[in-house]
């Protein structure tokens, strides 16, 4: 092998401040990056594949939910993930785009609403000692799914969610 950079990169084990599901799409990568440093995420588990949260709510196949399954269960055992942060983003190819909702990006938001409260009761389910936190990737911010509180055993299931 030939070095092709050099780079010093922290050796020691770490614990996971989250798993974060969430899309290859470019076009969101930024605002993912920014909004888990502003969350305090600094040591995310990137669990990054195409369509994010549609591989656990409606999945091609099998294989697709048990691979991301298994993933948040690497997470969880090797970096004691407590946190699982689930997104979709809009205009997301894997549903078609907003072309698939004939631009109404209200249907839009609600269809991917239901979503993410479906894989997050799924990774609940599966993860009862993990906290559920489900996103919506807009190109105008992220915003907080409403009816996710369920899902989590921590601080947010008490306290409103932000508008």
């Amino acid at each position: 092998m030939r070095k092709a950079f050099h780079f010093d990169s922290p050796s020691a084990p770490y614990v996971a401040d989250a798993a974060v599901l969430c899309c290859f799409d470019y076009r969101i990568s930024t605002a993912v990056r920014k909004f888990l440093q502003k969350q305090g995420i600094a040591r995310p588990d990137m669990i990054i594949v195409a369509g994010g949260a549609k591989t656990l709510a409606s999945p091609r196949n099998d294989f697709e939910q048990d691979f991301i399954l298994e993933q948040v269960r690497m997470s969880i055992r090797l970096h004691q993930t407590k946190r699982v942060l689930v997104m979709s983003h809009s205009d997301c190819a894997t549903y078609g785009g907003l072309a698939h909702f004939k631009g109404d990006t209200a249907a839009e938001a609600e269809h991917h609403r239901t979503e993410l409260l479906r894989a997050g009761a799924l990774l609940a389910a599966n993860f009862p000692d993990i906290s559920v936190e489900p996103y919506f990737v807009k190109f105008d911010g992220i915003w907080e799914v409403r009816g996710a509180e369920h899902l989590s055993s921590d601080r947010r299931s008490t306290e409103p969610a932000a508008d």
